[in-house]
């Protein structure tokens, strides 16, 4: 099947956090809070796809109340923190939901993400993945985690199910 079609058959993205929404730093103040940076074109384009009708997951391996912080703001109702085999919620989350695995686009960027990776229907990994994942991945984005790789990503799956222009028309008037 080639990537365009996959794309065509999403119905849910999940995403990793550090690496993918975020550049993969971990920043820590002096009284042991974690701070995170996301790019907002990113998050933009996560309400795109949930006002398109796609909906939106995040999974993660830490445990981060700055994830929920973003996760709210983006309106990301499917939260998991703390996983470690991502490949057994996904699939616990696809089958709450109704969904095929050639349903799921799953975006990461490290060996945690691979249990998911290799099952679902689009497999995507930021430029600043590890090899072996981006080895494994349908598509490999030209941005890195944090700079614009989910926006970019989103971007692929509502142009492949012909949504894109809907998704861009309230913002240029062509409503």
């Amino acid at each position: 099947m080639d990537i365009n079609a996959r794309a065509a058959n999403i119905k849910l993205v999940a995403f990793d956090i550090d690496g993918v929404m975020t550049d993969g730093g971990l920043h820590y103040t002096d009284d042991g809070h974690e701070l995170k940076t996301f790019n907002v074109q990113d998050g933009l384009g996560v309400v795109l796809l949930r006002r398109a009708g796609i909906k939106v997951a995040i999974i993660t391996g830490r445990t981060s109340n700055v994830v929920n912080c973003r996760a709210k703001d983006l309106g990301v109702e499917h939260v998991f923190h703390g996983v470690g085999d991502k490949g057994a919620v996904s699939g616990q989350l696809l089958e709450q939901l109704g969904l095929q695995w050639s349903e799921l686009a799953f975006m990461g960027d490290d060996l945690i993400d691979l249990p998911a990776m290799t099952r679902c229907g689009l497999a995507i990994a930021p430029a600043n993945a590890r090899p072996v994942v981006k080895e494994r991945a349908h598509m490999v984005t030209d941005a890195s985690g944090g700079k614009g790789a989910v926006r970019e990503a989103i971007e692929f799956i509502l142009a492949a199910q012909g949504k894109l222009e809907a998704a861009f028309a309230p913002y240029l008037g062509t409503k």
